[in-house]
This record gives structure tokens, C-alpha cells and sequence, in this order.
């Protein structure tokens, strides 16, 4: 038996590469799941505006009552901006602000307990719910 060698331009031939539907099907995948991550990346970043959002109010929230402690017979109406931000656990120079997720700058309405930030004067919360921790200071 004889070997018949088959000449490099034959072997070459032999070596099958991706056709086109092949290469069209990993392109697709590839969109799809560029998208998915995308989408994700969105709600992330939506949540974690509501998170932060939530964690100034609380901080808020916390220097309201300690306030209140030191000047029991004051009412909330009494609250300013200086008076509350010695109470304030980070100790920063102004009240705290937020962003919306349209990224509009939002209002800090200190002077309700609970505290609460505002958009176009009506109470900002873009979550399904006003106690679930997001945009409030939620459950309490």
C-alpha cells in the first residue's frame, strides 16, 4: 500500500474554517449577551442611587432624633441645616444631597421626621414601595 501525500495547497483545502452562519451565530450571541449585561448594569447602578439615597436618609434621620434628645421640647419645624449637622455621623461641611435617577438634583426636606428628598416639591421615590428601604428611610 502507497501513501499518496496530498500536496500543502490540497491540505490547506482540507482544513475547514467557520462559514458564515457559524460566524453570524457567535456575532448574535455575543450582542445578546452584551445586552443582558448592559441592562443589568443599568438596574445595578439604579439600585445603588436608591441604596445610597436611603443611607443619607437614615443618617439624617439619626441626627433629627439626636437633636430632639439634646432639645426635647423643640419641635421638628426647628430643624436647620446647622442645627442638625453637628448630629450628622460623617460630620460634613453641608446637608447631604442626592441624584435622581433622571439625574436631577434632589431636594433634602429636613424639616419632617422622617426626613425625605423632594422633586419638583412632591416626595421623591421611584421604588414600588415607600417603606422598602430605597429612596426612604423605610420600615421605620
Amino acid at each position: 500500500m502507497t501513501k499518496i501525500s496530498l500536496s500543502p495547497a490540497r491540505q490547506r483545502k482540507r482544513c475547514s474554517g467557520l462559514s458564515l452562519v457559524e460566524i453570524t451565530l457567535v456575532i448574535g450571541l455575543m450582542l445578546t449577551l452584551a445586552t443582558m449585561v448592559t441592562y443589568s448594569i443599568t438596574s445595578m447602578t439604579d439600585w445603588k442611587k436608591g441604596r445610597e439615597a436611603s443611607e443619607t436618609l437614615k443618617a439624617v434621620y439619626s441626627a433629627q432624633k439626636g437633636w430632639l434628645a439634646d432639645h426635647p421640647t423643640k419641635n421638628p419645624s426647628d430643624f436647620t441645616a446647622n442645627k442638625l449637622l453637628p448630629y450628622l455621623p460623617s460630620q460634613p461641611d453641608s446637608m447631604p444631597t442626592a441624584e435622581s435617577l433622571d439625574r436631577e438634583s434632589l431636594e433634602l426636606d429636613y424639616s419632617e421626621m422622617p426626613p425625605v428628598f423632594r422633586s419638583s416639591g412632591s416626595v421623591y421615590d421611584p421604588s414600588d414601595s415607600g417603606d422598602d428601604g430605597l429612596w426612604d428611610v423605610g420600615g421605620i
